[in-house]
């Protein structure tokens, strides 16, 4: 079967590594990928914006499968246009992806399915918003209503920051995605990610991880789009994930099917686990960057039979199976980041960072006479097996310390959480 990949992040690099894996893959293809994907397929350089093009391709080369990683193209509603031309797709329609697309559109949806999540208020000019703020004081959450790459959400901690990042959004600076704002309490515990493939009806639930998100060691700094991940996460018991199950991913997929937009894809449940139990904090209609990494270094099964079968709108045969081995992933990024950051420094040593139990995904990177160039602003997820997360971090860091980019850093304390519950537990 011949599979087209949407996307150039290090989550398609992740995914491509394990769907060329697949006994039923015959040829797969990256659109536009980036300066590693070209190991497991054939990057090409279409518009992913040109949903007619993407069509063309896809007539042309008789694919079977399209695989959208980004939430960008579904929210733009490029599944249901491949559906429409009859291809199988994997990914939610452009209604259920509001998930994602729409902040206010996932609390309405928690409202109704009496879903747990922070209490909120959202706005849509800046003098209420700025009142709701200094009424309430710090710390609390200002969001972005629409997509806005991951740098929408601020978690104030003083007045004067959640002040600023009212004033930002209605500036203009995310465009449309920031016209309404969504303010929510700050809710407080360990955060951790939950993934299900769902058919429209059914779903299963994947491994456990957790990521980090702020840029520096100890959990400070500015927010970014993840600094690392690992798993499975210590937090996420058995009997928890039986209640997430229970609680937010089933009404969520039960409303959305009420609603006439069932949800087809992978559903990322961004939680906070609280005195009072989890809480949604966020949906997202695709595979979070960089849990994806430490999933796929885990699944034993086949991902492109597991995908398919969503596609198709059947998973009830389908049971992923996952190695006893943890994982864990350092996110290497360009100095500056989640700020300005500079382009095109050579990137070597990649080679003999990497073996048989350590992958390097790249994510913004591109290739220039055989050399890995940086080209964005996270730029490499180095991730690791081993036999506990805290053997997994040191094979990481390792792997790390034998590449050679002095424009890049990376946090030094990715998983240490679950180290922790590893050393109290040993």
């Amino acid at each position: 079967m011949k599979v087209l990949l949407i996307g150039s992040g290090g989550r398609e690099h992740a995914l491509a590594f394990k769907l060329a894996a697949s006994a039923r893959l015959s040829h797969l293809y990256i659109a536009p990928g980036n300066g590693g994907t070209g190991e497991f397929g054939e990057n090409i350089a279409l518009n992913i914006s040109d949903h007619a093009e993407i069509i063309a391709f896809c007539t042309t080369q008789k694919i079977g499968l399209v695989v959208v990683g980004p939430e960008a193209p579904l929210v733009a509603g490029l599944a249901d246009d491949l559906r429409e031309a009859g291809f199988n797709v994997f990914g939610p329609s452009k209604a259920a992806a509001q998930l994602e697309g729409s902040k206010s559109f996932t609390k309405t949806l928690c409202d109704e399915m009496n879903i747990p999540t922070a209490d909120y208020s959202r706005f849509d000019n800046v003098e209420e918003a700025l009142a709701h703020v200094r009424e309430h004081g710090a710390p609390i959450v200002v969001k972005a209503d629409g997509l806005a790459a991951g740098k929408g959400v601020t978690v104030a901690q003083t007045l004067e920051q959640a002040e600023s990042a009212v004033c930002t959004c209605f500036s203009g600076a995310f465009g449309e995605a920031g016209a309404e704002v969504v303010i929510e309490e700050c809710l407080t515990g360990e955060e951790v990610s939950v993934f299900a493939i769902s058919d429209g009806e059914r779903f299963v639930t994947l491994a456990s991880a957790q990521d980090h998100k702020q840029a520096f060691d100890g959990d400070k700094g500015p927010n970014t789009g993840g600094m690392g991940a690992y798993s499975p996460a210590p937090a996420m018991t058995t009997e928890l994930l039986a209640r997430v199950e229970r609680e937010i991913v089933a009404p969520t997929l039960v409303g959305m099917a009420r609603r006439g937009t069932p949800f087809s894809g992978v559903l990322f449940a961004g939680l906070m686990l609280t005195e009072d139990g989890p809480k949604l904090i966020e949906h997202n209609v695709r595979f979070g960057d960089p849990e994806c990494q430490v999933l796929m270094m885990r699944l034993k099964s086949d991902l492109l039979e597991l995908l398919l079968a969503s596609a198709r709108g059947d998973i009830s045969d389908i049971t992923p199976e996952w190695r006893d081995e943890a994982a864990l992933c350092v996110v290497m990024a360009a100095r500056g980041y989640p700020g300005a950051y500079q382009k095109g420094e050579v990137i070597s040593g990649l080679e003999k960072a990497q073996s048989e139990s350590v992958r390097i995904f790249h994510a913004g990177t591109r290739r220039e006479d055989g050399r890995a160039l940086a080209a964005g602003g996270r730029v490499l997820g180095v991730t690791a097996l081993g036999p506990t997360i805290t053997e997994a971090q040191s094979a990481t860091y390792k792997a790390i310390d034998n590449i050679d980019w002095p424009g890049g850093f990376c946090r030094r304390d990715i998983g240490w959480r679950a180290i922790e519950a590893e050393k109290e537990n040993s």
